[in-house]
């Protein structure tokens, strides 16, 4: 497989630091050695032992999981969490989405075993690549300092990308908006000019399938929808205090010119509502002209629509000049993330436990858990992992046919982007080398570990705040009300249901965490 001068700097990342030799004996135990284990995920309410990729590291560790999955009938991650810590006995892993906050929170309780002195001695690999990284150290330990879980943790740069329609430009003489200003002429253009050329007006300027990238566009106005690559997150300010994107007078701003290209017709009538067919069903009807992405499946609509659609020709843009000549993308691939796995205080082997969890920081197990089973699903070609034919020419999307295998799931692995590379379409790569070739990706907030007291105001206090600032979002946004003249009153209501009180506990964990 021939690859950019980009993609070789990217996959250069990827080497293992510190990683057991090829040919080392993986075998922990001698005889095999059951571990029970919780596995809750949005794509999976349970552990799958039949998976391939089970099968393999069976082989290799001699570590066999077997399945004790707590509320396996919700897809309630949460749910689920706290049933399992209701009951007496929990399994001996506890594998999870969104396990950074309960493990944090019930480790220092007993309910978790911390790591730190595992991993000093018995797992090189993991100790290793947290040696280079401390301050992804920092940002998975606990209030007391000690680690708790092995995150998943993701690899690569970008994630999402501005999209257009080159040929809806080329129809109409327009050069690639580079400007906010330019961006709405544009977009005016897409809706009054006729690009797709049916001789009615029923082009969909701008679409997303995910709502939350409509309000990205707040950037454009020097605002912030989010400090991480979750939605409505925290962020840190340019004084180094943790606030919230939603408080700011930048957020009120560019809120107001939200609202009012959607009021214009700018942005889809539907984009509260439409969801994820947003994508499949606008371009499909020749009937989006831009979005903002994923890189790897945007692009992948220039092979799926270009005989059905003369001409079409949906690319990479770079992020247009906000309104004081700042360009940013503010989404990018974060290091760790709150998912993986841990250690109960029900495991009577520790020991082995950790040594398994440091097999998937090898290099045999890191390709394992990206890649899937060598002669399956990939082959090493000149020290390569590279997909069959038959996994690269499914109908089913990569991702999808590793997840079926046991791969690419949530658990405590180290992500290896050459998995994706593979599969993403000559335009998004071109796409990430021109954004590679700007200085456009934004720090982002890793989050805090809470003590008891300060999980508790947060609890109080913080999820009654946010779903009132998203339902005066999306209000504002459909024209019940205006938030430049309601902007006042909303701050007073923050204030009275305990927003200062939120800021402070975060800024009090996050001086303990990171110094």
């Amino acid at each position: 497989m021939r690859r950019t001068t980009l993609a070789s700097a990217i996959l250069s990342t990827t080497c293992l630091a510190g990683a057991v030799a090829a040919n080392e004996d993986f075998r922990i135990t001698e005889e095999p050695l059951e571990l029970t284990i919780h596995m809750h995920w949005d794509r999976s309410q349970g552990y799958v032992e039949s998976y391939p990729v089970e099968q393999a590291a069976r082989e290799l560790t001699g570590i066999h999981l077997k399945e004790a999955t707590a509320g396996k009938n919700t897809a309630d991650t949460r749910e689920a969490m706290n049933l399992l810590l209701a009951m007496g006995d929990m399994p001996d892993i506890v594998g999870s989405q969104l396990i950074k906050q309960p493990v944090n929170e019930y480790g220092p309780q007993g309910a978790f075993l911390p790591l730190n002195e595992l991993i000093e001695e018995h797992a090189p690999n993991i100790k290793a690549f947290f040696d280079e990284r401390p301050e992804l150290r920092q940002a998975i330990s606990a209030f007391d300092g000690n680690m708790y879980y092995i995150p998943y943790l993701p690899d690569g740069k970008y994630g999402r990308a501005w999209f257009v329609r080159q040929d809806w430009l080329d129809a109409l003489g327009l050069e690639r908006p580079d400007s906010v200003d330019e961006l709405y002429d544009t977009l005016v253009a897409f809706r009054d000019d006729d690009p797709n050329g049916n001789g009615r007006q029923d082009e969909v300027p701008f679409f997303v399938r995910d709502w939350e990238e409509l309000i990205r566009l707040v950037t454009l106005w020097d605002g912030r929808s989010s400090g991480s690559d979750t939605p409505h997150d925290f962020m840190v300010d340019d004084e180094g205090r943790v606030v919230h994107p939603y408080a700011r007078e930048s957020y009120r701003t560019g809120l107001a010119h939200i609202a009012r290209w959607y009021e214009e017709g700018l942005i889809d009538k539907e984009v509260f509502t439409r969801g994820v067919s947003a994508r499949d069903h606008l371009l499909g009807e020749n009937l989006g002209g831009m979005t903002h992405d994923w890189f790897a499946s945007t692009s992948g609509y220039n092979a799926a629509l270009t005989d059905r659609i003369e001409g079409f020709d949906f690319v990479p843009m770079l992020p247009p000049e906000s309104v004081s000549g700042r360009r940013i993308e503010e989404h990018r691939r974060i290091p760790i993330k709150p998912d993986g796995w841990a250690i109960s205080h029900s495991n009577d082997h520790p020991v082995e436990t950790i040594r398994y969890f440091d097999f998937w920081f090898t290099e045999e197990g890191r390709l394992l858990s990206n890649f899937g089973v060598e002669g399956e699903q990939y082959e090493m070609i000149d020290g390569e992992p590279i997909f069959t034919d038959a996994v690269l020419n499914s109908d089913q999307p990569v991702n999808s046919q590793l997840w079926a295998v046991g791969a690419q799931i949530k658990k405590g692995y180290w992500q290896d982007f050459r998995y994706e590379w593979q599969w993403t379409a000559p335009a998004a790569r071109e796409g990430i080398e021109l954004y590679d070739s700007h200085d456009l990706l934004v720090d982002q907030f890793l989050g805090v570990a809470f003590n008891k007291e300060e999980q508790a105001v947060y609890d109080k206090y913080w999820p009654s705040i946010q779903s009132y600032m998203l339902e005066r979002q999306q209000a504002w946004v459909l024209g019940n009300g205006d938030v430049e003249a309601d902007w006042d009153g909303y701050l007073a209501t923050l204030d009275k249901m305990g927003f200062d009180e939120v800021i402070e506990v975060m800024n009090a964990a996050y001086a303990r965490q990171y110094g």
